[in-house]
């Protein structure tokens, strides 16, 4: 009866704490998790605290940042877990889904998140509040220069992965070697690499698309550890060099650069930097360890091998931009469909259908358009290409033979419709024009997608 009623009690007191916004303790392997709420201005943030089983007195203090995307705490659970038993008291959290979407994003909101996790180690009785960090990862990578720029409670800043250059450029130098390690050329790697940021950007698809670090790493006083591993995503040496110029600009020498070859864009162990891996890599989290222990010599790697550098992006021409791009979809999709929904009109109630080249033009069009669209979507979302034959995939050779079509149908409609000129009268002559007006838009959008080009 005892043991029930003090069963009942903890349980209260458990379900209390939840409630209060307290943390909830539970075991995790070899350390401890404790679920935590923490406010950051209008937003509840939930997290994670991990620590080590048995550890005694004050340890450092870490917050992770996260990555790109709707990020939660469970895909950070191998750094928290393996920084843990490196002595650290680690902070994951949920990333924030109010003001972070596909079309809104602030990095300074973000950098305010992160600050509020600081503010809650600081706050813990096993945490030195002289010793608490940042650690940003890809996009963190911006967000936690930031964040620690602003602010004198940050002592340390840990960058993996971290890009030197602006979002936009970082992205479209990731996906050209995405495209190459699938064995990909030709004109594809330009049309989804660069045009297809440019345009997303201008769409208003990829916030924070020009965002400059150099300022905030300018502004950054306490000690930087950056790493990277054999890093696809960002460009190792390129932002390497930038991180430590910009910071040295500032008037901060202590940074220090170190690289593992075996490893991924997060520093999970991956043979070849594409495979992503399951743990860290080996040293890694030692090295961060030791780092922000004092013990490790703050001396830098030499700068990997960076086979290709990264390039600013052209801004697009008024007749690339997106409400041009928008408006010639529309125009050209809609006029291949009306046309072909007229020829079968026509042919239920019995009228002569038009010549082949007209109908060919229709249809070869609205393939080629809604085509590209799904597949531009495709790689954009899946990044792979699908199946490859030679150095060419599949599907964008069967678009670019669409396209020579859709091309040559123009021309011999608009041929025919010279020809024809005289014969053809009313409707028929307007639905002529407005279709070989829609070949004529399809050219040259074709050869900016690189439809058209080998």
């Amino acid at each position: 009866m005892r043991v029930r009623w003090m069963t009942c009690l903890m349980a209260a007191l458990a379900s209390l704490a939840t409630a209060s916004g307290a943390a909830v303790a539970r075991p995790a392997g070899q350390g401890t998790e404790q679920s935590v709420e923490f406010r950051s201005g209008e937003v509840t943030l939930h997290g994670t605290v991990t620590t080590a089983a048995g550890a005694t007195g004050q340890r450092p203090g870490i917050v992770l940042v996260h990555g790109a995307g709707p990020e939660k705490r469970e895909k950070y659970q191998a750094e928290a877990r393996a920084m843990a038993r490196a002595g650290f008291v680690v902070l994951s959290y949920d990333k924030r889904s109010t003001g972070y979407s596909l079309t809104q994003r602030s990095y300074a909101r973000l950098a305010d998140d992160a600050l509020a996790g600081v503010r809650l180690l600081s706050r813990r009785a096993d945490v030195d509040p002289g010793r608490i960090g940042l650690w940003g990862f890809s996009e963190g990578g911006w967000v936690a220069p930031l964040a620690a720029s602003g602010s004198t409670q940050v002592s340390y800043v840990v960058l993996v992965g971290a890009s030197g250059v602006p979002p936009a450029r970082q992205q479209a130098w990731y996906l050209k070697n995405m495209l190459r390690h699938h064995g990909v050329a030709g004109s594809l790697p330009q049309t989804m690499a660069v045009d297809g940021t440019r345009v997303l950007a201008d769409a208003g698809l990829f916030p924070e698309a020009d965002y400059d670090p150099i300022p905030a790493l300018r502004r950054v006083r306490q000690p930087v550890l950056a790493m990277w591993g054999n890093d696809q995503q960002s460009p190792p040496a390129e932002s390497a060099r930038a991180i430590e110029k910009a910071l040295h600009d500032g008037g901060n020498t202590d940074v220090t650069l170190r690289f593992f070859p075996h490893a991924d864009h997060k520093l999970r162990a991956s043979p070849d930097g594409f495979q992503r891996g399951g743990q860290p890599a080996p040293g890694y989290v030692d090295t961060m360890a030791s780092w922000v222990a004092g013990q490790a010599h703050r001396t830098n790697d030499p700068l990997p091998q960076q086979a290709r550098q990264s390039r600013a992006l052209a801004p697009l021409a008024g007749y690339q931009a997106t409400g041009a791009q928008v408006a010639a979809l529309l125009f050209m999709t809609g006029t291949f469909a009306a046309y072909l929904l007229g020829e079968v009109i026509r042919r239920l109630r019995g009228r002569p259908s038009a010549s082949r080249a007209p109908r060919w033009l229709a249809a070869t069009g609205l393939v080629t358009v809604l085509g590209f669209l799904g597949y531009f979507g495709f790689v954009t979302m899946a990044l792979t290409p699908g199946p490859v034959l030679g150095d060419r995939p599949v599907c964008w050779l069967v678009l670019q033979l669409l396209a020579v079509g859709t091309a040559v149908a123009t021309l011999a409609t608009a041929v025919g419709w010279w020809r024809a000129r005289t014969s053809v009268r009313g409707v028929a002559r307007i639905r002529l024009g407005l279709l070989g007006l829609a070949g004529a838009v399809f050219v040259p959008w074709a050869l900016f997608w690189g439809l058209m080009a080998p």
